[in-house]
């Protein structure tokens, strides 16, 4: 009987955003179950480190320096992964961006590149390494969405939560899709989570309110990565296809 350790045994995994938070704590948990990882995010200097301490705890992993925002340097995280390890079985779509601000500030740019990330980035993502599942009949994609996915974050998250949306939109729509080709989709809902994404707003009233809120409610990053972990090891024919966590004390 083959056990769930097996299915995560041996898989290789990419993960974005992977230098810290989230990222970094699934891509630890991930290799810790023997699956073959290769982080990516900007900073590679945090990429190095924690790759170094993966390899010395007998893991393997690599780093690609990565910007979700541009599809080439998703193309060629593609490329470098099957490179490496021969396949792609898993991706995690966890980059993402919280600049919170109301509206009416006109925080144009930060819209942009909270769509560009957040949206666009799991796009590429999916863009890149869909035809090579399709073509092994297998593989998984866990997209990272958010409970402000679940219910509009107002006053100061409307962007943001416009992004989660959609990309729980994209989740389903694609589960749909590519079932019958053996490829799985997860979408991963977290609340309140310790990492640097509560420190993206660069309007000051904002940052305050949402860091008074996360410091009485987060829960650590690899509550997240346990929940991803949960769905990867299932059995090929189970498709975990939403995760909704927060912390207990959290009401939105």
């Amino acid at each position: 009987m083959t056990s769930v350790q097996d299915n995560i045994q041996g898989k290789v995994a990419i993960v974005t955003g992977a230098s810290s938070g989230l990222g970094e704590s699934t891509a630890r948990h991930l290799a810790a179950r023997g699956a073959k990882v290769v982080l990516a995010a900007r900073r590679t200097d945090r990429l190095d480190k924690v790759v170094a301490e993966i390899r010395e705890a007998g893991g393997e992993a690599i780093a690609v320096a990565t910007d979700v925002a541009k599809r080439g340097d998703l193309e060629k995280l593609a490329a470098a992964t099957v490179e490496a390890f021969g396949r792609i079985d898993v991706l995690v779509n966890n980059a993402g961006v919280m600049p919170l601000s109301p509206l009416d500030k006109l925080k144009v740019d930060e819209w942009d590149r909270t769509i560009d990330v957040n949206i666009k980035g799991v796009l590429y993502g999916i863009a890149a390494v869909l035809p090579r599942m399709q073509a092994q009949g297998s593989g998984h994609i866990v997209n990272v969405a958010s409970i402000a996915g679940l219910k509009v974050f107002t006053p100061i998250g409307t962007v943001y939560s416009a992004t989660k949306h959609a990309v729980r939109a994209i989740s389903e729509g694609l589960r749909v899709e590519v079932g019958n080709s053996g490829v799985r989709v997860t979408s991963v809902s977290p609340g309140a989570v310790d990492s640097e994404l509560k420190l993206g707003s660069s309007d000051a009233e904002s940052a305050a309110g949402l860091k008074a809120f996360y410091d009485a409610n987060q829960i650590p990053a690899d509550s997240v990565a346990r929940a991803i972990v949960y769905a990867v090891e299932q059995p090929a024919n189970v498709d975990i296809n939403e995760v909704v966590l927060r912390p207990v004390s959290q009401e939105f």
